[in-house]
């Protein structure tokens, strides 16, 4: 079988419409996004109400990075220095950063093999831990049950903030992953589903929120040119009492955003065609299992994992090697050692350290592979076919 060619790590080019939105800004001078000229509207503030209205939502907030929304969405919800939080034992570093970051202790709950979180461990670490809020991962665009889950918090009056990197435009029984609790974040990160190199959204329906939120991101005494945000009076009293924490998104990026916007439900369906195609390959491999999606899960796919549950590290390890040689870039999360993106929570070394033994034995195992729009679904048929007989070999 011939190798694999192709590039995991190239995206599509930015739309032409992109590009030319992107060359008015630049021509124009205007890339802070306050800086407007009479009648003006800054693209950050039309991509704010094209995001909140595609989401369903109320208010949104453009940032510089979706590291930002996820702290930033702590402080707004009134997290201090010494508070419990409460995030998936597996998650991507910026999660538990984002706690971190404001002083908080992550309190770490476990996954399942369908990669999401457990929600009876989650239950007893509320009741151990007494913590207040969960910054819930959709890790790698899994969702879990936002029934029980929702149901859950709201019983043990647990603040739920969600982090969206992997699942805009993702839905559970119909509704936007981000609109379950209190504040959704969102990345838009090259590898993320729209594609500015860096930046954030953050969406909520509740007007203190989201006027905090504004105030830290540093929009000074200008948020009334907030368009998809709470009525001046809201700011009242916390634009005097909140401290500017500049993280803005700049017109540059929003331009380059709201054309891709346009499309996203479309690319959905094109990367959701690839990982289908891959998922129908490996789902008759012996020795390989594949998370699973429930009926109410509508997923944006743009990666795929699978366990190999029975393998060795030193199995996963020659596995991984196997694969990259045959041009399939495979990332494994049991890896002792953090590399690039891939890390687990042993080497978060900001964190406490917490017994994880499920979370640990799935991870051991967990292989994870990028899907970019620049592949085709033949390609996908490819590596498929190539991993299939990576983990079939005598």
């Amino acid at each position: 079988m011939q190798p694999f060619t192709g590039n995991f790590t190239q995206q599509e080019p930015i739309p032409e419409e992109a590009i030319a939105a992107a060359v008015a800004v630049m021509r124009g001078g205007r890339l802070h996004r306050y800086n407007t000229g009479e009648g003006e509207i800054a693209p950050a503030a039309r991509l704010e109400e094209a995001f909140a209205a595609y989401q369903g939502a109320r208010y949104c907030l453009a940032c510089a990075s979706g590291g930002y929304a996820l702290s930033v969405s702590l402080r707004a919800a009134g997290v201090t220095p010494g508070d419990r939080v409460l995030t998936n034992g597996f998650t991507l570093a910026p999660v538990p950063g984002a706690i971190a970051a404001v002083g908080a202790e992550p309190v770490l709950v476990e996954i399942t093999r369908d990669l999401v979180i457990d929600l009876d461990h989650l239950e007893r670490r509320i009741d151990e831990t007494g913590a207040r809020v969960l910054m819930l991962s959709h890790m790698r665009g899994h969702l879990a049950d936002m029934d029980a889950l929702t149901a859950l918090t709201a019983a043990r009056g647990v603040t739920l903030i969600e982090d969206c990197a992997h699942t805009m435009g993702a839905r559970w029984d119909g509704r936007p992953s981000g609109g379950f609790g209190l504040a959704g974040c969102f990345s838009t990160q090259t590898y993320k589903h729209v594609n500015s190199g860096e930046g954030g959204l953050l969406t909520s329906d509740d007007p203190e929120f989201m006027a905090r939120a504004i105030m830290l991101s540093g929009s000074y005494m200008l948020y009334e040119r907030h368009r998809a945000a709470p009525p001046p009076e809201t700011f009242a009293t916390i634009r005097l009492e909140t401290p500017n924490m500049s993280g803005r998104m700049d017109n540059l990026r929003a331009a380059i955003l709201l054309p891709q916007l346009n499309a996203l439900d479309a690319n959905a369906a094109r990367w959701n065609a690839r990982h289908d195609a891959i998922a129908e390959r490996l789902a008759g491999v012996d020795g390989l299992y594949l998370p699973h999606r429930p009926a109410k899960e509508a997923y944006v796919a743009s990666s795929i994992q699978f366990l190999a549950p029975g393998l060795s590290p030193e199995a996963c390890t020659d596995f991984v090697a196997r694969m990259k040689a045959v041009g399939v870039e495979l990332k494994w999360f049991g890896a002792a050692e953090p590399s690039a993106f891939t890390s687990n929570h042993h080497s978060w070394r900001y964190v406490p350290a917490q017994d994880l033994p499920n979370t640990d034995a799935i991870l051991g195992t967990l292989f994870d592979m990028r899907l970019p729009l620049t592949f085709s679904v033949e390609d996908c048929r490819h590596i498929a076919d190539l991993i299939a007989a990576g983990m079939t070999r005598p």
